[in-house]
């Protein structure tokens, strides 16, 4: 670790107002990893203690404080995947890797993981590497996620990719489409809701590509802050019953157009999602 690239980072986002865990991500995309020194630097020069920026470090799952390989390879062992054999999945990954679920490869190239959740239910056993989701995976398919990981997942074909599905949807109440081919994000016609955070109150539009973070707003958004989001057509906020698997903040819900229910974490920068689409084939 180098101080001056922590430091740098540090006041970097310092001075666009931007929070906690914008740093840590960016201090984890450049090391792998958490380093201890850095997490010392982020306290000591923002003024935090040092026992809060380790709770958020520990807190949030996508943080290790541990090196990490090249790839990080995530399997779902929840309810939903479990009975649909992800214990077989994990054991395959764990023999084509040669190491144990929180270990990574003597090379450096491949870190394994087994998860709670992955937001995917309907769409189980799931996998994701780098990024990318891989559904329905069953055991004689592992090897070659991996070659095509070794390869470059951008240029391998990723028919199983959950983000090759664009989700259209409504509102819950008033079932008009929240969808706006005007303003597309990442290729497709964004979601286009209400925001209202603080005293800023304007529109916002999210990527239609499940699994695509892509946001824009009208205006900026602190990330770590709650958002209340609302039906630009009857003003209904879309709030879910239930809260966030990661860091326990209202879900946002929104209804999936042939059955189902697309649920996102309300908090900025959050990476917490859920998938029900109710046995709809999609």
């Amino acid at each position: 670790m180098k101080t001056d690239e922590v430091v740098s980072i540090i006041d970097k986002h310092r001075g666009q107002g931007d929070g906690l865990i914008s740093v840590l991500e960016e201090i984890q995309s450049k090391y792998s990893y958490l380093p201890t020194e850095a997490l010392k630097l982020v306290a000591d020069r923002t003024g935090r203690s040092r026992v809060d920026v380790y709770g958020v470090a520990t807190f949030y799952k996508s943080f290790s404080l541990k090196p990490r390989g090249k790839h990080l390879c995530s399997v779902c062992m929840g309810t939903a995947c479990h009975v649909r054999g992800s214990p077989a999945i994990a054991q395959e990954f764990r023999r084509q890797l040669g190491v144990a679920p929180g270990e990574t490869t003597p090379d450096k190239e491949f870190s394994l993981e087994t998860v709670n959740c992955l937001g995917a239910c309907a769409l189980g056993p799931v996998a994701v590497v780098d990024g990318h989701y891989f559904s329905s995976v069953r055991s004689s398919r592992v090897k070659q996620i991996i070659s095509d990981t070794r390869a470059g997942l951008d240029d391998a074909e990723r028919k199983a990719d959950l983000r090759d599905f664009t989700l259209n949807v409504s509102c819950s109440r008033c079932n008009r489409s929240l969808m706006d081919p005007d303003h597309p994000i990442d290729g497709s016609p964004s979601i286009r809701v209400t925001a209202s955070f603080e005293q800023t109150h304007g529109w916002f539009r999210l990527s239609a590509l499940y699994g695509s973070f892509t946001v824009e707003s009208e205006s900026p958004i602190r990330t770590d802050a709650v958002v209340d989001f609302f039906c630009p057509h009857c003003h209904t906020e879309l709030k879910g019953a239930s809260s966030c698997p990661l860091c326990s903040a209202p879900m946002v819900s929104m209804i999936v157009w042939g059955g189902g229910i697309v649920q996102i974490c309300s908090r900025r920068g959050c990476k917490g999602h859920m998938l029900d689409l109710n046995g709809s084939g999609f």
